[in-house]
């Protein structure tokens, strides 16, 4: 029987959080602390001493020896360089720790080797590290030992962001000061702060070590880059929610153990879709704590999967034909004095400040779909979205039939007198119980839906950081409450001028509105109608980023400046390249050193086949036949192998990156699809004990 696990004394254990604070520092430094986190500002050096001190004989208490500034380069994964605590020995030769207040605000990391799209050259090294102090120190504990962890922002000797926490920070700062002034308007005097919470579900794919350590496709590329479907996938439609393995409960166990220790409020687990595929799902945190809590939840599920002997795959579609990995960014914007401003009450048709609050989402998405589009590119995700298991590429809002009908109402009347009821479920047993259901309907193909209380963004790559997405949605929406702010502030009559302002919204942005079914071909060719951005790709996206419309958002907010938007925009093509590459390179070592070797010697035990059955003085009919297909197929393998080689050949040889990434994506792709097919085809053929690599079978269903 397993040991018992009190999640609330585990929770929170390798935080070092506002309680242990409270406890652990004199009253005056923490409310500046306090102060510093809730309002903004700087913490004087002489308190940043003491909490450096506090936190330092903490985390050696539980048995830290190195500190580190845990950062966000724009690599889309975490950063970190360990130091001691170790200081030089006194006159006795005893070692003395020590870690000030100055090591606790600053570091200074190398910024050349990271991705900067040309904000630092590789002789301009210098980069800093600046404290998170809203986002609590914690102990990250793994083979290096245990190792204090401050969550910090990275930038440019110059000035630039260089990675996804400082714009995030700045987001969050422009939508609640905008925020503010709407409340303000209803005249909520008292709130002083508006916050953006997330709650992302994580999807993920686990797969023995053994078998994962047998294909240097997902070694190196994460995914599957050759694999024939298996005799079953998720036709049956059983995992879903499905009784979880033995072998992988025992992960998930550990898995939430760990990150309860760091904080981490891992609420839900199941069995996702496809076979081998799971979900977890945390509680609403705000949405710097959620990136970065995202953040550990991947780091945490690679490092206790290695414990178990499997692998986790967190790419966007590890494998073909079955169902790929998202990560459903819920996003809601509250008051600290606790007023959600996307809960619609019990009337939302009456609720006015609801109602100005969703016309300016809806425009807000409208206006810059292409940009909201971008946020939620990465390269795996071009494989999932519009594929009929995910968003499809076209931004559009699901908001149900209440709530769109109360839209319409507006736009024609300019007043919503009616409202949809759910009514009663009937069960129709009389033991179970009859209950009132919701007003509306999920839907499962869009990709903004309002979910009740709160937008739920599903075109996210569960690979991807939510800093991106976060980022923007704060943007875009921070900009329509200013616009809308800066009218009505300046009403004659508030009440006339707040209503006249909804139906204009909701009348111009109306065409963002689908509640349908966003799989569907009718889909795409009405938003086309309605002149709704269908941006296909990742590197299609890119461009938004520098458009002047884009330049202007994130300027008005102090949010990017047009340089650090160009050198994202030079990242993504820089980042696209590299990836499709590295697929390449890899399809022409599994290609070249293993499969089609594997199949020359089936072939080869055919011809002998062929000719032992002839000399025997049967009809070898058959196995003649079937050697002739092996060896056509064999052929056009080696075809498309020579072709593809030729290709990444041009390709390395290009020096403008963004015309590379279009050929590695309208070229090498198609190339790489070309060399799959005949060895997906002869995997289907050849005897199993001769195959090189671990089918599809093994991967998705021995864990």
């Amino acid at each position: 029987m397993s040991e018992v696990v009190n999640v609330e004394e585990l929770f929170g254990k390798n935080v070092f959080n506002l309680s242990k604070m409270r406890e652990r520092l004199p009253k005056n430094v923490y409310k500046e602390v306090v102060n510093v986190m809730e309002h903004g500002g700087e913490l004087s050096m002489s308190a940043a001493n003491v909490v450096a001190k506090e936190m330092k004989d903490w985390a050696i208490e539980n048995g830290a020896t190195h500190y580190t500034h845990w950062f966000q380069p724009l690599t889309g994964i975490t950063a970190e360089k360990h130091d001691a605590f170790v200081s030089h020995p006194d006159a006795d030769g005893k070692m003395i720790t020590e870690f000030s207040g100055k090591e606790l605000i600053k570091g200074e990391p190398d910024a050349s080797s990271f991705p900067s799209g040309g904000l630092r050259a590789t002789f301009e090294a210098r980069g800093y590290t600046a404290w998170d102090i809203t986002s609590p120190a914690f102990l990250k504990e793994s083979a290096c030992g245990t190792i204090l962890c401050i969550p910090t922002a990275f930038c440019s000797y110059t000035g630039e962001a260089l990675d996804k926490k400082t714009p995030l920070l700045r987001s969050m700062e422009a939508v609640s000061q905008q925020a503010v002034r709407i409340v303000r308007l209803f005249g909520n005097t008292e709130a002083t702060k508006v916050t953006a919470s997330v709650g992302p579900e994580q999807e993920y794919f686990l797969v023995d070590k053994d078998l994962y350590m047998q294909r240097e496709d997902l070694m190196f590329a994460g995914r599957t880059l050759f694999g024939a479907p298996a005799p079953k996938g998720q036709e049956m439609e059983d995992h879903y929610f499905g009784v979880i393995k033995e072998r992988v409960g025992a992960y998930m166990k550990d898995l939430n153990e760990e990150l309860w220790k760091l904080g981490v409020t891992a609420k839900t687990q199941h069995n996702e879709v496809a076979p081998a595929q799971h979900e977890l799902a945390p509680i609403y945190e705000t949405a710097n704590i959620a990136v970065d809590h995202n953040q550990l939840v991947m780091e945490t599920m690679k490092r206790v999967a290695y414990k178990h002997d499997l692998r986790c795959l967190l790419h966007e579609k590890p494998y073909a034909g079955v169902n790929g990995s998202g990560k459903h960014n819920n996003w809601s914007i509250t008051t600290d004095t606790g007023e959600n401003l996307l809960d619609p009450g019990d009337t939302p048709n009456k609720n006015v400040q609801f109602l100005l609050v969703l016309a300016c989402i809806l425009k807000a998405v409208d206006t810059h779909a292409d940009l909201l589009r971008q946020s939620a590119s990465d390269v795996g995700n071009d494989h999932r979205l519009g594929a009929n298991e995910a968003p499809p590429a076209i931004i559009s809002i699901f908001l149900g039939e209440q709530l769109e009908d109360v839209v319409k109402q507006l736009i024609e009347t300019g007043d919503a007198s009616k409202l949809k009821e759910g009514g009663k479920l009937l069960t129709g047993v009389s033991t179970l119980p009859d209950f009132e259901k919701d007003a509306t309907d999920r839907n499962r193909t869009s990709p903004f839906a309002f979910t009740g209380n709160k937008f739920e963004f599903r075109m996210v790559g569960s690979a991807d950081s939510i800093a991106s997405p976060n980022t923007t949605l704060n943007a875009i929406v921070a900009e329509a409450f200013c616009e809308a702010a800066d009218r009505l502030e300046k009403a004659d009559n508030f009440e006339v001028a707040v209503h006249d302002l909804i139906k204009e919204y909701m009348t111009k942005h109306q065409r963002i509105i689908f509640n349908g079914n966003g799989y569907s071909d009718e889909w795409v060719a009405e938003a086309e109608k309605r002149g709704l951005p269908n941006i296909k790709s990742m590197i299609e996206a890119a461009s938004t980023l520098t458009t002047d419309k884009a330049v202007s958002l994130f300027e008005k907010f102090g949010i990017f400046t047009k340089v650090e938007l160009e050198s994202r925009e030079e990242i993504i093509y820089e980042t696209y390249a590299k990836t499709i590459n590295i697929e390449a390179l890899t399809m022409i070592d599994m290609a070249g050193k293993k499969i089609i070797p594997a199949v020359v010697k089936y072939s080869k035990s055919l011809a002998d086949a062929v000719i032992a059955v002839k000399e025997a003085g049967a009809d070898a009919t058959i196995q003649a036949d079937l050697l002739k297909v092996v060896t056509g197929k064999l052929a056009e393998m080696q075809n498309a192998l020579a072709k593809l080689k030729d290709l990444e050949a041009k390709a390395s040889a290009m020096e403008d990156v963004k015309a590379q990434a279009f050929f590695y994506k309208d070229e090498i792709k198609v190339a790489m699809e070309e060399l799959r097919k005949p060895a997906d085809e002869l995997e289907m053929i050849v005897d199993k004990d001769i195959w090189p690599i671990p089918t599809y079978g093994e991967l998705m269903f021995e864990v």
